[in-house]
């Protein structure tokens, strides 16, 4: 599907636009002068794709919504689906089995899926811009040759990182590796683990050598049938449709061959790769936000009171100006740090910034929606509440809120200071 749409965009972009760029030449000299476009002005092939995922968010998810949100599971056919429709190897190379395409491109897809389901969402988040990232970037040709192709056609992958003594500490981790021979042995748990129920591959990060400290932390790929336990699913206030759980290593056996980047190399790739996650965290929050509002809204010009649809009385009617102008401010900030970290730029902090108001401005709509749409608001009927509790756990996961202004703050101290 995504691979059809692919074509069909570069077939358009190879199409000469005289009106993107201006050249000038001499006899000397020949000079292109890019002109300045804004942060909505998206590619053909990023076009299409948001096309294509909301075509698949309306037509295949929001069906199964409220039934995977109250059974608090995953319908294996909406994972079968992101597969086929190419989601699920967004960034990866074709020659690997994906789509290719940019950075922007998974934080489209990640909108898009939130828009009407956030459980989805955050699947197809971590799986995109954590775990396939990290095999992308850090891994050898050999690693990337055998298990992208997996990652991007079949089997969902997950990212081990937090343990019980260590969430925003995330370095404090106690989970251990000790080499025995060609083999490492891997004992310890691991806690909060998205897409830990349904995934097959899985990054573990554990310390090899702890007199080392951070240092000495490691990044291992392993698959579930080498032995991972699944000791607890919780069961949470939102993104209920989304796996969390604990997970146990009881001298798991993982090869040599099976380590990210180099001994040692795993705080550096969890840092890098977090900043990274942070913006797709914000387009989810975005994306939630958006479906809140899309969903509440027309509902207040159909219900009348006093003889006039509710939507126009200027006390709801300014709510919603505010609403829209939050969420427009959530989507410059996501998609500026997207264009960033595409750039070769420094994200950090635009990423800090973008995932801490677009978590700001889910908790705030969505909770507006609710009220907008009065008793009927209130129910799980409309769905509309669903999103006020899947808007909770962005101001926690991949950095709380607090996080994010420390680390804004650090910048703005170096900068004046």
């Amino acid at each position: 599907m995504l691979s059809t749409v692919i074509r069909s965009a570069r077939a358009i972009k190879a199409r000469p636009n005289v009106s993107a760029v201006r050249a000038f030449s001499s006899s000397t000299c020949r000079r292109q002068e890019i002109v300045p476009t804004s942060l909505n002005v998206f590619s053909d092939e990023e076009v299409m794709l948001r096309e294509t995922v909301q075509r698949f968010a309306n037509d295949v998810v929001a069906p199964k919504v409220r039934e995977m949100d109250e059974n608090e599971n995953m319908d294996p056919s909406i994972i079968k689906g992101l597969f086929e429709n190419g989601l699920m190897g967004i960034e990866t190379s074709p020659d690997q089995g994906g789509a290719g395409m940019s950075f922007t491109s998974a934080i489209i897809a990640i909108e898009e899926l939130a828009k009407v389901d956030p459980s989805v969402s955050v699947l197809c988040d971590v799986h995109n811009t954590l775990v396939n990232t990290v095999i992308r970037k850090y891994g050898t040709e050999q690693q990337k040759d055998k298990w992208l192709p997996q990652l991007s056609e079949s089997k969902l992958g997950s990212f081990c990182l937090s343990e019980t003594s260590s969430g925003s500490d995330a370095f404090a981790l106690k989970t251990r590796a000790k080499k025995d021979g060609n083999d490492w042995i891997i004992n310890g748990s691991k806690m909060w683990i998205t897409n830990s129920y349904e995934a097959e591959i899985f990054l573990i990060f554990a310390n090899v050598d702890p007199s080392k400290g951070y240092k000495g932390i490691t990044c291992f790929i392993a698959t579930k049938d080498m032995g991972i336990k699944i000791a607890k699913k919780e069961q949470k206030l939102g993104i209920r449709a989304s796996s969390t759980c604990t997970l146990d290593f009881d001298d798991l056996k993982i090869p040599e061959e099976n380590i990210i980047g180099g001994e040692g190399k795993g705080y550096k790739i969890a840092i890098e790769i977090l900043n990274e996650g942070r913006i797709g965290i914000a387009a989810q929050m975005l994306g939630l936000a958006q479906g809140a509002f899309d969903k509440s809204v027309p509902y207040t010009y159909q219900r009348k009171q006093f003889g006039a649809p509710v939507g126009t009385f200027q006390g709801m009617a300014f709510q919603f100006s505010q609403a829209a102008i939050e969420i427009e401010a959530a989507r410059l900030l996501t998609y500026n740090a997207a264009r960033l970290k595409e750039e070769g730029k420094d994200f950090t902090k635009e990423a800090a910034m973008a995932k801490y108001w677009a978590s700001v401005v889910a908790q705030n709509v969505s909770g507006k929606a609710i009220e907008w749409a009065g008793g009927v608001g209130f129910t799980r009927e409309t769905g509309i509440e669903k999103f006020w509790r899947d808007s909770k756990i962005g101001a926690i996961y991949e950095g709380t809120s607090n996080i994010q202004l420390q680390t804004i703050a650090k910048f703005i101290q170096k900068q004046y200071s």
